[in-house]
């Protein structure tokens, strides 16, 4: 029965579009996971923040509750609605994905040569602030990302 309802439904598709072949796997409706490059000269699209999670999932496989801490701090998004780094609402100084404070960390950032205001360095610089502070430094929004058990919290081993 399902081969006849797949034929017959392009029978009927192939008959109203004159085509013969069926939309399928279109980049509309299977989502292409993008380098981080590509994330970056996309600013602002709709996909942006889909494609960020993903590539946010990856890189922080290790320490899953970055992971919970850039969906709380950010909703995956590295960039606002004007195509500009995202800045804090609370706190105007905290910019990016990760929410990194320029105040605290950005000379400090720069001598370990990570440039906070790029996806890659937004990481890598939250990752190496993780390895020396645990959770510490986005405290503000615990609330969100609590669910964690303690030794989440504590420093990284990695």
């Amino acid at each position: 029965m399902l081969n006849i309802t797949v034929i017959g439904l392009y029978m009927i598709y192939s008959s109203l579009t004159g085509s013969a072949t069926l939309p399928i796997n279109t980049p509309q409706t299977i989502p292409k996971i993008e380098t981080v490059e590509s994330i970056e000269k996309s600013k602002g699209k709709v996909a942006d923040s889909f494609n960020t999670e993903a590539y946010v999932r990856g890189q922080f496989s290790d320490i899953p509750i970055l992971v919970q801490i850039a969906r709380c701090e950010s909703t995956f998004r590295h960039f606002d609605k004007n195509n500009e780094v995202l800045r804090g609402v609370e706190n105007n100084a905290d910019v990016g994905l990760m929410q990194i404070n320029e105040k605290y960390h950005l000379k400090q950032s720069q001598k370990l040569g990570l440039d906070i205001y790029t996806i890659d360095g937004n990481m890598a610089y939250a990752r190496q602030l993780y390895k020396k502070e645990g959770a510490k430094p986005w405290m503000s929004s615990s609330a969100c990302w609590s669910k964690f058990t303690n030794k989440d919290v504590a420093l990284g081993n990695s």
